[in-house]
């Protein structure tokens, strides 16, 4: 698997991000309706928000965003922050 970097400009749950860091786990399954193109789109989706992370293990917070609409379609986003970092890590993504 392969991670890609992406500048960005989002603030989540206070703290400014200017990394989005995609894995490509979702293109196993995925692929046919999800790019890293509407990932950075539904990333936008979080800016300005507060979420509850779903677990926390270490320095990582998991985080599950579910029901995204864009376009009128619905997806979910599973992804992580790390304490004290500028980035965020996008694990899986999927349309639901």
């Amino acid at each position: 698997m392969t991670r890609r970097e992406y500048v960005v400009s989002l603030t989540i749950n206070g703290v400014k991000i200017s990394k989005a860091i995609i894995d490509s786990h979702y293109e196993l399954r995925h692929a046919d309706s999800i790019s890293d193109d509407l990932i950075l789109r539904l990333l936008q989706l979080l800016d300005g928000q507060e979420f509850e992370p779903e677990q926390e293990i270490d320095e990582y917070q998991y985080f599950v965003s579910d029901r995204l609409e864009f376009e009128g379609k619905y997806y979910k986003l599973i992804w992580l922050l790390e304490k004290n970092q500028i980035y965020i890590g996008v694990i899986n993504a999927y349309r639901r």
